[in-house]
């Protein structure tokens, strides 16, 4: 059974078409609030997505839009409005470099906001850096992304979250050998299973990495392979259309029972449970990045509300969505601190770094930025179990043990960050 990553994508990409909801939120309430449309000068923001095979990570700047048509028609940001700009990058570098000077150069943006991009993040991390702009990203997969002075984003990605399914798996399961199932991307699979391997080193278990060349996916090899190396525990740190593809390999061959299957945040996705069906109950556990879609939060609320009454049709409601709303807000809120006629790329900046102990229930614990070379304000996530063609949560809000959080630990210590 040998796939290309595309072909694999397209043939499952219905089943995340709509996900489900909770029920109508009440009217949303952003920015100031009020019901008075704002006219002022324009303040230009912009936003980057990825949406072409092999994801479609649009869902964060879906979201910022939908907040931003909120603001606005509540009164904008003392009187001005948010002109959001947003480019697909289309997962090719050329292309990324090419949308972010236009926004950056061209466009003079004062941020960017609700960025959702693999490609993105890795092209165009010194032109931010170069420009003073900076990025409040929700949709970050590589290592640039939390690895840099002018990108933070409110999604985990998935080195805190596959960590966080593998102390899971560790504490609760039993696990002592864990293979990390991922694609052959040096800052993306590669770093990330590099570090789920030091974190079973710590604890005295072995790890392994299983890397697989994503423009040629062959999940028959992969599963043998995790047969042959006698691991117990499955970690499937893959987008969900390759994660699904490897458990329907695994349901075929009857491997439910053999390993213990545990995944970061990409398979917590109501579209799932159509596929997945009852095979899976009680079997699979997924590591979530934020509040279950569910949740009654009032800010999970919110985001529904605002995407009710200003989302489009064909918007995404996934993680990467409540991480756009989410730093959207944040972005508002701290734009709202400014005087509005005084609003330009460095005043920006400085407002952005300044974010401190911002809280929201669709985060386990308060989001920050501060002036620093690296970024990662939220790394501790909820435990779901599958069951019942639905997600149950089985441990609330933890934080993750590692060694890659130490300089992130001495930054939060030093702004008094309540983690």
């Amino acid at each position: 059974m040998r796939f290309s990553a595309n072909s694999f994508v397209a043939a499952i990409a219905y089943c995340f078409a709509s996900l489900a909801m909770p029920a109508l939120a009440d009217d949303p309430s952003c920015g100031l609030g009020t019901e008075v449309m704002a006219t002022g000068e324009p303040i230009k923001v912009g936003g980057i997505n990825g949406n072409a095979p092999p994801g479609d990570f649009s869902g964060g700047t879906d979201a910022a839009a939908a907040y931003f048509s909120c603001v606005n028609a509540q009164g904008g940001v003392n009187g001005r409005p948010i002109e959001y700009i947003v480019e697909n990058d289309q997962w090719n570098p050329e292309l990324a470099g090419q949308v972010a000077t236009k926004l950056v150069k061209d466009e003079g943006v004062v941020a960017l906001v609700g960025n959702g991009s693999v490609v993105s993040m890795a092209v165009n991390a010194d032109l931010y850096r170069d420009e003073g702009v900076m990025v409040m990203a929700s949709g970050c997969a590589i290592s640039e992304c939390y690895e840099s002075s002018n990108i933070v984003s409110s999604n985990q990605g998935p080195l805190p979250s596959g960590i966080g399914a593998l102390t899971y798996a560790v504490e609760e399961l039993g696990s002592e050998y864990a293979a990390c199932i991922g694609f052959n991307i040096p800052n993306n699979g590669g770093w990330a299973c590099d570090w789920m391997n030091k974190f079973m080193e710590s604890k005295g278990l072995k790890g392994t990495s299983i890397l697989m060349d994503p423009t040629a996916v062959d999940l028959n090899s992969v599963y043998l392979q995790a047969l042959a190396e006698g691991v117990d525990t499955i970690l499937l740190m893959l987008p969900a259309a390759p994660a699904i593809g490897l458990l329907k390999v695994a349901e075929e061959q009857g491997g439910r029972d053999l390993f213990k299957w545990v995944s970061p945040t990409p398979l917590y996705d109501p579209g799932v449970a159509e596929v997945l069906g009852d095979y899976w109950n009680d079997n699979l556990y997924i590591n979530i990045e934020l509040a279950p879609f569910g949740s009654e939060g009032a800010d999970n609320k919110n985001w529904v509300a605002v995407m009710d009454a200003y989302g489009q049709d064909g918007d995404r409601r996934d993680t990467f969505s409540q991480s756009g709303y989410v730093s959207a807000r944040f972005f508002v809120e701290a734009l709202l601190k400014l005087d509005p006629n005084a609003i330009d790329r460095a005043a920006v900046t400085k407002a952005i770094q300044g974010i401190s102990n911002a809280e929201s229930d669709l985060l386990c614990k308060p989001y920050y930025v501060g002036d620093a070379d690296r970024h990662m304000p939220n790394h501790a996530g909820r435990m779901v179990a599958y069951s019942g063609g639905a997600f149950n949560i089985v441990r609330d809000c933890y934080d993750i043990e590692s060694s890659y959080l130490d300089p992130i630990r001495q930054q939060e210590a030093a702004l008094g960050i309540n983690q």
